[in-house]
């Protein structure tokens, strides 16, 4: 549940992105709640995967990136969910193999620790993945290796979860799966969550708190009272036909509506 009293978890100030001469984010500023379920919306370019990859570290930027401290006091241990895996689906390695990857130094070609074999097949039941564990990862289908990803950076005990469009490829059925997943967990774990999200009916549902980017950050808020249609159409510009924008209208007194038409406001 988020606290707000509590310093927040990630706090962006004025940061901005140039790559290859492009400026990819300007001056964002914007701030996650701790133990929130942050949603970043926008369309295509608008610098989301970009606002993500400054958290990690793994781009220069301008300004700052400022990260709460974990419960130890120590810098908090951030998971993340990409969208996709690169991998050579015909690497031999199995599910229960890449998770105890995460865990034990020894190699595994010296056996695998029970310990370590019942922690992994604790956090795979959690993601309703524990029946893939001796399957290879190569022959997964999209929505059981993105659970197979979720559960390898949950395994990790994050301060924070970092996930990028986690349902992209996933049918409609799967993708719902994948929220209710990250809902539970949320609630097991106290987490913060941050995730790129381009199904708004999902935001509506799951999402406490919503940062809506173009580029720059144009309204960053609970979701209730920062998703006004003022404000999407400022988001999302040109791209707003592909949004529902019924789904949007936020009524403290009715549940939203999943879209009719295709869940990605591009």
């Amino acid at each position: 549940m988020t606290d707000p009293q509590a310093k927040p978890a990630i706090e962006f100030e004025n940061v901005s992105v140039t790559m290859g001469g492009v400026r990819i984010l300007e001056g964002a500023t914007a701030e996650v709640p701790k133990g929130s379920t942050t949603a970043l919306i926008g369309p295509n370019g608008a610098g989301k995967t970009t606002l993500l990859m400054t958290i990690l570290g793994q781009i220069p930027f301008e300004g700052t990136v400022r990260l709460s401290d974990g419960p130890s006091g120590a810098a908090p241990r951030i998971g993340y969910v990409p969208q996709r895996l690169d991998f050579d689906r015909g690497t031999p390695i199995t599910v229960m193999e890449a998770m105890l990857m995460g865990l034990q130094r020894r190699p595994l070609w010296l056996g695998m620790s029970k310990q370590y074999r019942d922690e992994a097949h604790a956090v795979l039941a959690e993601v309703q993945a524990d029946r893939l564990a001796n399957r290879r990862l190569g022959v997964l289908s999209g929505g059981e290796l993105q659970r197979v990803l979720l559960a390898l950076a949950v395994q990790q005990k994050p301060d924070i979860l970092l996930l990028d469009e986690p349902a992209s490829g996933v049918d409609v059925a799967g993708g719902d799966l994948l929220c209710e997943l990250l809902e539970a967990l949320h609630d097991r774990h106290h987490f913060t969550q941050v995730m790129v999200n381009h199904d708004m009916s999902n935001v509506l549902a799951h999402a406490s708190h919503v940062i809506c980017l173009n580029r720059r950050v144009i309204a960053c808020g609970p979701v209730a009272s920062t998703l006004s249609d003022e404000v999407l159409a400022r988001t999302f510009g040109i791209h707003l036909g592909l949004v529902d924008v019924s789904t949007c209208r936020i009524n403290p007194h009715e549940p939203p509506v999943r879209p009719s038409g295709g869940k990605e406001a591009r």
